[in-house]
């Protein structure tokens, strides 16, 4: 058995940091990504079973619920942080980014069904957050003590 350091919680994907914080970018990227591939398959089962049974179309569902699971993580790693003005910050930021590249990502694939355009900018808002998200509150929080 090997000894891990208190600054380490043991066990779990992603892997945390003592104060429950995610701590690699590619853990972040990674489970999100994982999360949303999910999302995406519990959606066109849902949309399929709906579409069977006569209740519309199927295609027609929003993609965007995809960004479920991954807005989850975001708002655990969010609270993992203490309170303060830096990760406010970097939420806000990292929230507008995503929300304007997964608008326009659905925007280019307006001619696709809502299901995959949906869920084609709840990807690119998934990753944009991410990516905005783990440097920026890092750097913020560096920067005011």
């Amino acid at each position: 058995m090997t000894e891990q350091s208190g600054s380490e919680q043991q066990g779990g994907f992603p892997r945390r940091d003592a104060e429950g914080r995610v701590r690699t970018l590619g853990d972040l990227l990674g489970v999100c990504l994982a999360g949303l591939v999910i999302g995406a398959l519990a959606l066109v089962l849902f949309d399929w079973a709906f579409a069977s049974l006569g209740a519309g179309d199927f295609g027609h569902t929003n993609g965007w619920l995809a960004v479920i699971l991954p807005a989850w993580l975001f708002w655990d790693d969010f609270r993992a942080w203490s309170f303060g003005a830096a990760r406010v910050v970097a939420a806000v930021v990292a929230a507008a980014v995503g929300v304007f590249v997964g608008l326009l990502i659905a925007g280019l694939a307006a001619g696709l069904p809502t299901l995959l355009s949906g869920t084609l900018a709840a990807g690119a808002f998934t990753v944009a957050y991410a990516m905005i998200w783990f440097p920026g509150v890092r750097w913020l929080t560096r920067r005011t003590g």
